[in-house]
């Protein structure tokens, strides 16, 4: 796989949060859009550390215990979630995160810093999909976390409202965990404002356009549409990899700090750099709601009655891999 270039990447359009202030706040488009310092006066910014976090009790001042996805989930065989204590993890991510030396950060990833920096606002350029192979897809994430539903007080750090105005129904999940977790590729029907509270992630990105390079899977996930792409496993993947070379794609490197607009049905995957702290808003307006939230719904029912794609889920544990879908639609 030494040769293997992939897609074609240009970065993602990039705002600072004054600026997109000054020209009257986000309008919602069709394409994505990094927003440079969004976070920078959310309370969240400062409250929400790694050893803060650790810190959360349950109204009873028991412990709190909770779900972990357990490896890569968006492709290949889904495990049995971990159940275990959030404190625990919690600070053993704090300590890796005090053990990062800040000068290695800008030169790992799928596109080192050092060398985005070089690029002109348009160029086009591939990546080093060799990075992925310098370690396992197989972290316990604390992924889908639907924290502030679970402690509502934690709600006020954070200024979505300011974001994303207007009538729209949102609901939110945290995503911590350690350097190299993985998100596979995937889109979303929402449209998402990923937040970056804390640490360093690579998003690649796919236009609805793109569709006829994704390899749509059948595998089944409640909110999301999933890739047979595994962008950790390319090279275990010759007919995926061919097709996804021929993709035009956009990349974006979310810091402390930024939110990323995800359109609706925009495909991406995730890498994180270094230990994270993120809030996924997602988002659908009435209209949204009726039009697509009846019969993913519809989905869900069959699916918890075993009618509909069971035993290839990101949901509950796979006993056996699937058979690969290559299909051309």
């Amino acid at each position: 796989m030494s040769s293997y270039l992939g897609p074609q990447f240009r970065q993602v359009d990039e705002v600072q949060w004054d600026e997109l202030e000054a020209r009257g706040g986000f309008r919602a488009g069709s394409r994505p859009l990094l927003v440079k310092g969004a976070l920078s006066d959310w309370p969240a910014s400062r409250r929400w550390t790694f050893e803060q976090l650790a810190q959360l009790r349950r109204a009873d001042g028991s412990e709190v215990v909770t779900s972990f996805q357990n490896g890569l989930v968006e492709q290949g065989v889904t495990r049995e979630p971990v159940i275990q204590p959030t404190a625990p993890y919690l600070r053993a991510l704090a300590q890796a995160a005090a053990d990062i030396r800040a000068d290695r950060i800008d030169d790992i990833g799928l596109l080192p810093n050092r060398r985005r920096r070089e690029l002109a606002p348009a160029q086009s350029f591939t990546l080093n999909w060799e990075y992925l192979k310098t370690f396992r897809a197989d972290r316990v994430y604390l992924a889908q976390w639907y924290i502030l539903n679970e402690f509502p007080q934690l709600r006020a750090d954070f200024k979505i409202a300011k974001l994303w105005p207007g009538l729209r129904w949102t609901w939110e999940y945290t995503f911590i965990g350690p350097a190299d977790t993985v998100t596979g590729l995937h889109y979303d029907f929402p449209n998402n404002w990923f937040c970056q509270v804390s640490g360093v992630k690579e998003f690649v990105l796919f236009p609805p356009p793109q569709n006829a390079h994704m390899c749509k899977s059948k595998k089944y996930d409640w909110g999301a549409t999933l890739s047979d792409i595994d962008i950790s496993r390319l090279d275990e993947q010759p007919s995926e990899r061919a097709r996804f070379a021929r993709a035009q794609g956009l990349y974006a490197r979310v810091e402390t700090g930024d939110a990323l607009y995800v359109p609706s049905r925009t495909w991406h995957a995730v890498v994180s750099l270094v230990p994270s702290i993120s809030l996924a808003v997602f988002g659908l307006t009435p209209w949204e709601v009726i039009a697509g939230g009846l019969p993913s719904q519809t989905r869900a029912l069959l699916h918890a009655m075993r009618l509909y794609r069971w035993g290839n889920c990101t949901c509950h544990k796979m006993p056996v891999a699937p058979t690969t879908h290559r299909a051309l639609t």
